[in-house]
């Protein structure tokens, strides 16, 4: 009858949150403490890194074309990013690296172009970049004077 056991519905367990999970084992340690009666130390978890030290996965470059200088007038910056980025990665890179508001990220995927030269057909590769507007009146320092 062994074989008829694997069609049975088994009950599935509910998952546990990670806060649950050092609660829990808090609560085993201070058990313990109480028969030995001392004091044993629950690891924390590890603070993630801050969004500056991780902006070089996010941002590739400024993107410095007469376009963009021109745009600099309406309070709108162009930066090359990584194209597994987000808007809220991007606005959030932003605004630690440069001190700034940022009213609105739009993004735009660039596709590959095929390209021939002489009688060679190649690929120029592709690249995303995100136009990103600040609050009236502040300035980001793209190119230092």
């Amino acid at each position: 009858m062994a074989l008829l056991d694997i069609f049975k519905k088994k009950k599935k367990e509910k998952k546990i949150s990670r806060k649950e999970r050092i609660e829990k084992k808090e609560k085993v340690v201070s058990k313990k403490t109480k028969e030995k009666k001392e004091e044993i130390k629950v690891e924390t978890p590890r603070p993630r890194k801050t969004f500056p030290e991780m902006a070089y996965r996010v941002l590739s470059s400024p993107n410095i074309t007469e376009k963009a200088t021109n745009l600099t007038k309406e309070n709108k910056y162009i930066f090359k990013v990584k194209t597994r980025t987000n808007k809220t990665e991007v606005r959030k890179i932003i605004e630690d690296i440069y001190g700034v508001n940022v009213v609105g990220v739009k993004i735009i995927n660039i596709p590959a172009k095929k390209r021939t030269i002489r009688r060679q057909v190649g690929w120029k590769k592709g690249y995303k970049k995100a136009i990103v507007k600040i609050k009236e009146g502040q300035k980001i320092e793209v190119l230092p004077r």
